[in-house]
Formats: structure tokens, C-alpha cells, sequence
């Protein structure tokens, strides 16, 4: 491998690059639009929960709690004058839940026998079922200590929790989910870039050209590796810079160690994008298989946005051969809870083992031939 050969690769590339907008507009504007659609767009947190109010017989305790679900920041109550009714609501999607207070509620209230509140949730979206039995507990909880205090007694629990929330103290998703987006939008910059790089190299037939020359592989493959890495890095800084100042989520850990397992990983995305192009040479073929085989198992097995451990076991296998499952670990850990080295290493070592797989596979099959 000769330094001007390759520094005259890189230099070709580099004006490939500035007279292409699509590769600057797959580094830099993907995820500007991911980032904006994901983080204003997409929340798991349940907000402004359709509610239905049912009262049996109203009482001042009734409008009391009433009122609590009325200034929650979760609920947007409506009363119902009816069972019938509410449940109508239900059925027809106006309504999440129905809040029944029975008519004895004033009695029931600070005793420990039949429940005074009746909820009943669609369960359609479990998770979001949970929540709102979540929620709904956590108000009455609330508003019992509130008219205890009012009353001057004290309320009977049998257990006291005392809660303490590590690494996302507001639960707010969005830090949870900003983290994991970056790596989904770095493994498909890193795919695309250089799967459609190369195939329109081959569709242009100027991929014959630099076959005829002394070049080698290994030379032609750094000179695409090394200007894509740079504007990939580049697209990494844009979306962290996104994520700390205009989304607010923290960052714990060191930007050395960041931009390090950054680098590590979107290596490994080139190594999948080279892959790639060795097995297609049309740029729509490149982009389908990019798409398949990096994008959407980064999405679902990368644990960005469904918990790993809840998948069956042959799928938690399978997840090890999913670069972003390493990477979405290490930015979680490195924004939400600082350099954890019990984490990154192991999950740095996993990255590192898939990028040589990659590279070294790509580097096997690319050849000097047009068969």
C-alpha cells in the first residue's frame, strides 16, 4: 500500500462527496429529520389520558377527588352521567378508562375493605393499560395522605415505599429514546453511505476505471472508508450537539469515550455497507438490502425501543450478531448514567469482534474483477 496512491483515493472521494448531495444529505439531514420526527413526535410517556367520570352518589369527598384528577398533568376527565354511558365511550375510543366512585364512597374511603373506586381501562395497548392503573393508583394514593393531613389524622398504610429513580430521575422517555435513536441513525448512515457509494461506482462504470489502475483493495477500500468515516463522525456531533441542546438530554459520560465507541461503531456500519455492495451493483438493490438487513434489525433487536430481555431466547441469540445492540447500551450508559466501564468494555469488545467479521469479509470477497 503506497500513502499517495491512497491519499489520492481519499481525495477523489472527497469531490465525490461535494458534487453528490445525497451523501451529505444522508449524513447530515437524516438525522435532522429522525432526531426532530423521534424526539418532538414520539413518546412512550401516557399524557392528557381520556377519562371517564362516573358518581354514584355525589358528595363533597367525591368532588374532592374529582378535583385531584382534574389538575393531574396525566388526565383529561369527563363526567358521565351513567354507567351506560361511559362504557359507550369506551367502546367508541372517547374514553381510556372509567372512574366509578360507588355510593357509599365517603364510607369506604379510610377503610380497608371494599374498594369506593371502581376503574375499568381498555386494554387494547397493555402497556399503556398498565400505565394508566399506574397513574390511577398513584392519585388516590396521593389524594388519601392529602384529606388525612386535612383532617388531622394520619393515614394507615401497610407499606411505606421509599422510591429512588437512578439515571432518569424525571422519567422522561425522550433521554431514554434520543440515546438509542442516535445509533439507529448512525447504523443506517454508515450501510447507505458506502452500499450506495459503491454500487453507483459500478452503475456509472467508473468502478472499471479504478480497476485498471495499480491500486490495490485494501487501498481502495480505506480511501472509501476513511472520507465516509470523517462525515460520518461528523453527523454523529451534529445529532449528540441535538440531543444535549435542543432536546435536553443529559450527557454523564466523557465526549472522549463517546466519540471513541462512535468511531468503533460506525466502522462497524461501513464494514456492513462494503458488505453489501460487494454482493449488489445496483444502487436500488443496495438500498433494499441496507435497509433489511442493518436498518430494521437495529430498530426492533437493538433493545432501542423493546426491552431485550422480555424477547424469547432464541431472538436474545440472535440480538449478538445486531451491531447497534452494543452501541445503543453504550450510549445509554454514557448519557444517562457517565463511563461505566463494566458496560462499555464488554459491549465495546462485542462491537469490535462484528467490525472485523465485516471488514475482514468485505475485504475477502472485494476483488479486482467486473465478473
Amino acid at each position: 500500500m503506497k500513502v499517495m496512491r491512497l491519499a489520492g483515493l481519499m481525495r477523489k472521494e472527497t469531490y465525490e462527496i461535494l458534487r453528490d448531495p445525497s451523501s451529505i444529505a444522508i449524513a447530515f439531514v437524516l438525522p435532522l429529520v429522525l432526531l426532530l420526527i423521534f424526539g418532538y413526535g414520539v413518546s412512550l410517556d401516557a399524557r392528557s389520558i381520556s377519562i371517564a367520570e362516573v358518581v354514584e352518589h355525589p358528595t363533597q369527598l367525591t368532588a374532592s377527588f374529582l378535583a385531584e384528577l382534574q389538575h393531574s398533568p396525566w388526565f383529561r376527565p369527563t363526567v358521565y352521567s351513567d354507567e351506560g354511558s361511559a362504557e359507550q365511550a369506551l367502546m367508541h375510543g372517547r374514553a381510556d378508562a372509567i372512574i366509578s366512585l360507588r355510593s357509599d364512597f365517603t364510607r369506604l374511603s379510610y377503610s380497608s375493605g371494599s374498594a369506593p373506586v371502581r376503574l375499568t381501562v381498555n386494554g387494547v395497548d397493555a402497556n399503556q393499560a398498565r400505565i394508566i392503573e399506574n397513574y390511577v393508583n398513584g392519585t388516590w394514593l396521593l389524594w388519601l395522605q392529602q384529606e388525612a393531613t386535612r383532617q388531622g389524622t394520619r393515614l394507615a398504610t401497610p407499606v411505606v415505599a421509599d422510591t429512588r429513580v437512578w439515571f432518569n430521575p424525571s422519567l422522561r422517555s425522550r433521554d431514554y429514546l434520543i440515546p438509542g435513536l442516535i445509533a439507529i441513525i448512525m447504523t443506517l448512515i454508515g450501510a447507505l453511505l458506502t452500499a450506495l457509494v459503491v454500487a453507483r461506482e459500478w452503475e456509472r462504470g467508473t468502478m472499471e476505471g479504478i480497476m485498471v489502475t495499480p491500486v490495490t483493495t485494501t487501498e481502495i477500500l480505506l480511501g472509501k472508508l476513511i472520507p465516509y468515516s470523517a462525515m460520518g463522525m461528523g453527523g454523529m456531533m451534529m445529532s449528540t450537539a441535538m440531543a444535549v441542546f435542543l432536546f435536553d438530554v443529559p450527557l454523564r459520560g466523557s465526549l472522549l469515550v463517546l466519540f471513541s465507541t462512535a468511531a468503533l461503531f460506525l466502522l462497524t456500519a461501513l464494514g456492513m455497507g462494503l458488505v453489501i455492495s460487494v454482493l449488489a451493483r445496483s444502487q436500488f438493490v443496495a438500498a433494499m438490502i441496507a435497509i433489511v438487513t442493518t436498518f430494521l434489525p437495529a430498530f426492533i433487536l437493538s433493545g432501542f425501543l423493546f426491552d431485550i430481555r422480555s424477547m424469547p431466547e432464541i431472538i436474545q441469540v440472535l440480538t449478538h450478531i445486531v451491531a447497534a445492540r452494543y452501541f445503543v447500551t453504550m450510549l445509554q450508559s454514557s448519557f444517562l448514567a457517565g463511563d461505566i466501564w463494566s458496560v462499555i468494555l464488554p459491549n465495546a469488545f462485542g462491537m469490535a469482534i462484528l467490525c472485523a467479521v465485516f471488514l475482514g469479509i468485505a475485504l475477502f470477497r472485494f476483488r479486482k474483477r467486473l465478473d
